[in-house]
């Protein structure tokens, strides 16, 4: 074939991925923009965020109850960009499930090792708020430790897999100094502020005894809020918890409910049935909620990645095994358990 007629080929082909990477794009926003659909089995207009309600367990067909698995999955982040964060999503799935008269309880599997303080405590919040108006069972997953336990103190009930590494009850603040290597390489940093402190952390010159103090009481203000927290929602005195669990250590299922961390052990079916005997329930469907991508995400996709054509540079991500994910920011707290499998 011709060099001629190959670049006519090339150029027909890449016309046509362009077309059928618009008509997709189009039936994504047209799907995700229509803001609310009608759902038949109750005479209600409400906002549906989650375009599908996956079955996950069969009903009785004389009851219209029902029971809604959210799992929240991975790192805990407020940062969402364009596409929207994952609180913004399990807030407005918690919210689904309380304005529907058929949802009596709501189960939270839980698989992150935790992640920012203010987006596990946002959660832990909405969690609580959801409890008092619906029943709220925690499954503890295979790992739901840190922030991931944090948000799990929102619910009435905690069961842990038998096998699930949970607890890590602490704060993490992570910052690195690279001023010896800067004198090697001749670079000097010149800084002008506005106070002493307006620095602190730079990672140019070595920290102050004062700003070490100054960390270490943000990083155990936030401390004394988780153990609080866990407390409170499990009746556990605070010295108890300092003097013990909340060292920072993880533990399985079953020193989980030895420590009062949870209440039983058992597989996500035990959390079905939890939930059940909360809500005085003789027969529910157990429904998850499932969300398909809408324009939110891609328009998210491409601000991540500096629009269509990429900007005029290119980010690239390297996650190497065996280091946590994701990596910490400078000057942020987390709920986080920083343990990686070997």
């Amino acid at each position: 074939m011709k060099p001629k007629v190959l670049g006519c080929v090339g150029v027909l082909l890449v016309l046509l991925l362009f077309v059928s990477v618009m008509v997709n794009v189009g039936l994504l926003a047209s799907r995700s923009m229509s803001g609310f659909t009608l759902d038949h089995h109750a005479p209600v207009l409400r906002a549906a965020p989650f375009e599908a309600e996956q079955l996950v367990q069969a009903k009785n067909a004389s009851t219209r109850d029902r029971i809604v698995q959210l799992d929240i999955t991975g790192a805990i982040s407020g940062d969402g960009g364009g596409g929207g964060s994952m609180v913004e999503e399990i807030k407005r799935a918690l919210h689904q499930a309380i304005e529907d008269p058929r949802v009596k309880a709501i189960v939270l599997r839980i698989d992150s090792p935790g992640g920012e303080v203010t987006a596990s405590d946002t959660l832990y919040a909405a969690v609580k708020e959801a409890a008092s108006k619906k029943k709220v069972v925690a499954y503890l997953d295979s790992v739901a430790a840190s922030g991931g336990y944090y948000l799990a103190c929102g619910a009435e009930r905690i069961v842990a897999h038998p096998t699930g590494i949970t607890g890590s009850i602490g704060v993490i603040m992570s910052g690195v100094g690279v001023q010896g290597l800067m004198e090697k390489a001749g670079v000097e940093t010149r800084t002008f502020k506005s106070g002493a402190m307006k620095d602190a952390g730079a990672m140019s010159r070595a920290m102050t005894d004062a700003e070490r103090a100054f960390f270490q009481d943000l990083v155990m203000k936030n401390y004394e809020r988780f153990v609080g927290i866990v407390s409170a929602a499990r009746a556990i005195p605070v010295d108890e918890l300092r003097n013990g669990l909340a060292d920072g250590r993880v533990v399985l299922g079953e020193a989980a409910v030895a420590g009062r961390l949870a209440d039983e052990v058992g597989y996500i079916e035990a959390a079905y049935a939890a939930a059940r005997q909360l809500a005085g329930l003789n027969d529910a469907e157990v429904v998850r909620y499932t969300r398909m991508p809408g324009w939110r995400d891609l328009l998210g996709v491409l601000m991540k990645s500096g629009g269509p054509s990429g900007g005029d540079s290119v980010k690239v991500r390297v996650e190497v095994p065996g280091l946590i994910s994701p990596v910490m920011q400078p000057g942020r707290c987390y709920f986080l358990w920083t343990g990686a499998a070997e």
